[in-house]
């Protein structure tokens, strides 16, 4: 199968591309701006990369001749960056979504595999969340993934593309150097003896995904006639204080803090049921969360190089 991934020298993409490489039976190429500060050296040399936006048609128009298969991880991601910059996520996460989709269904592209959200998009839902539960997004980047699946939705019915959209939840682990998630910003914050920023009581709650369990998901779906929403994540809740306690565990040390006050836009707990992406995907995260951190700790100490020279503090989504 021929897979185009978009955004795939970020984080979850190169992860994907090597997981993909790895197992054999694709043909990949990989579409990046490197605008996110991961660099085309992340990837494997068997995956062809194309160095351009995903938004401008002429080149999101190449790569995609022959292509069986998209997997659509570029986008413009954050919470709080959404919030200060809400035309960006529309135009990159709407509107770059609709070109694709457009284009894909010239081209003759069979599937769609889009990357969104479950906790952005759902807003101050009860959790577990699930696929079931009306959305309610409380900042524009949630919106913006809302519009995205919905867009895919339609294409599915109106044109027959088989489009399925997964809802990532916190996705951590190695290659995520240059990310601003917390998990990274913890680490780093911490390898250079800086406090942690924690934004409110600390006790928000969020559901982290090691992502060698994402991207199993992800190529599970792909090469199968699905559609709709599936929700991909732990199904477990940790919350903010939990998760310095097992990244103590993993660094074999006590790590400071610092408090800051609650941030507008983000959802005070959110985690996800599974079962559906178990039921019909076979979808499984088995990977422990100490055990996830101590592989990621292991990989910062070792790839120290792979850091944006910027200090980033950070931050509790």
């Amino acid at each position: 199968m021929r897979v185009l991934v978009t955004g795939g020298a970020g984080f979850i993409g190169a992860n994907l591309v090597h997981h993909l490489v790895d197992a054999g039976g694709h043909a990949v190429t990989v579409l990046d701006n490197l605008s996110a500060g991961q660099g085309a050296a992340a990837l494997p040399p068997q995956a062809d990369f194309v160095m351009g936006d995903f938004t401008d048609r002429a080149t999101l128009s190449e790569c995609l001749d022959g292509v069986d298969a998209v997997v659509h991880l570029a986008a413009l991601s954050g919470v709080i960056d959404s919030i200060e910059n809400p035309r960006g996520s529309f135009e990159v996460n709407v509107a770059g979504t609709f070109q694709l989709l457009e284009l894909a269904r010239h081209r003759g592209v069979r599937q769609v595999v889009n990357a969104s959200t479950g906790g952005a998009l759902l807003g101050e839902a009860t959790p577990p969340i699930s696929e079931s539960m009306a959305p309610a997004p409380l900042s524009p980047y949630g919106a913006s993934k809302l519009a995205a699946e919905g867009y895919c939705a339609a294409y599915a019915g109106a044109y027959g593309l088989s489009c399925v959209s997964l809802r990532f939840s916190n996705i951590y682990g190695p290659r995520s150097a240059h990310k601003k998630s917390v998990v990274a910003a913890f680490i780093k914050n911490a390898i250079r003896s800086r406090p942690l920023v924690v934004y409110g009581d600390g006790l928000q709650q969020r559901d982290y995904l090691f992502v060698g369990d994402l991207v199993k998901g992800i190529a599970g779906a792909l090469g199968r006639d699905l559609v709709g929403t599936y929700q991909l994540g732990s199904g477990k809740p940790t919350s903010v204080a939990e998760l310095i306690a097992a990244l103590e565990a993993a660094a074999g040390k006590r790590l400071a803090l610092r408090h800051e006050p609650a941030r507008r836009g983000e959802v005070r707990a959110t985690w996800c049921d599974i079962s559906k992406a178990t039921r019909e995907l076979g979808f499984l995260a088995p990977t422990a969360l100490a055990a996830g951190l101590e592989t990621t700790w292991a990989w910062f100490l070792k790839n120290r190089d792979a850091w944006p020279r910027e200090a980033l503090l950070s931050s509790s989504e």
